[in-house]
This record gives structure tokens, C-alpha cells and sequence, in this order.
């Protein structure tokens, strides 16, 4: 049997992601926190601007975590946390509790889950566009 070894998310690559995300919100005018998660859910690259709400870092911290543990964009999630959603009864006696807000999204290299970034700061909708942008900027 043989098994096909994936390059890690590296801490450049972690670098590349905050810098993408913190430029598409400086475009945008909005002012947030991104934090990059490695597969393991280890911290390589966070960034709070002074400027942020304070919050916005545990938030970021708890999207891309979220992105992370269940493999999918928190985006995608949201209705899934609801009544009657497949995670309404999801336990959250977890490392660190889950966010079902949009800004957390999985980072894949050759199909397989390498790490995950979140931003935090933004509408919902602005954080997670932000997240995409230097996800797609990755690859």
C-alpha cells in the first residue's frame, strides 16, 4: 500500500493567507482579524489590527476552527445549526466551541484538508469573501 504525501500548510502559505484577506478588507474598507490554522488546528498566522474590535480575534479564531473540525466552509453551516439542521445537536464539549457564522473556510491542497482560516471584523458575508479571496490567491 502506498500513500501519497501532501505538502503541509506552511507558515508562508499561512503568511500569504493573512495578507490577501487583510488587503481584500483594506479594499473594502473594513477593518478585521484572520487567524490560519494548520490540519492539526495549531496556530500559525494570526493578525488583529488595532483598529478591530477586540472579539474579532476570538471570532476569526473560532470561524477557521469551526472550517477546520467539520471540513466545510462555516457559510455553508448555518442552516445545519438550526432546528432541526444535521448539527442542532452537535455537542460542543469540544477544544473550543464551534461558530456556525460565515468567515471560516478549509484550505485543500491535492483534495486533502491542510488548515483552515478565519476572519473575523466584517458582515458575515464580507468575512467569508475575504477568507475565499486568500484561499483562492493559495492555490
Amino acid at each position: 500500500m502506498s500513500t501519497t504525501a501532501v505538502a503541509p500548510l506552511t507558515t508562508e502559505d499561512a503568511e500569504l493567507l493573512v495578507a490577501t484577506a487583510r488587503r481584500a478588507a483594506e479594499e473594502a474598507g473594513v477593518t478585521v482579524s484572520v487567524t490560519v490554522l494548520d490540519a492539526g488546528g495549531h496556530l500559525l498566522a494570526f493578525r488583529r489590527d488595532d483598529r478591530a474590535v477586540l472579539i474579532s480575534g476570538e471570532t476569526s479564531t473560532r470561524k477557521a476552527y469551526t472550517a477546520l473540525q467539520l471540513n466545510a466552509p462555516t457559510a455553508d453551516l448555518v442552516d445545519a445549526v438550526q432546528p432541526g439542521g444535521l448539527f442542532h445537536t452537535l455537542p460542543t464539549a469540544l477544544d473550543r466551541p464551534l461558530l456556525f457564522i460565515a468567515g471560516g473556510v478549509p484550505v485543500h491542497r491535492d483534495g486533502r484538508l491542510i488548515g483552515a482560516i478565519g476572519v473575523g471584523g466584517g458582515a458575515p458575508e464580507q468575512d467569508h469573501g475575504f477568507a475565499t479571496a486568500a484561499v483562492e490567491a493559495l492555490v
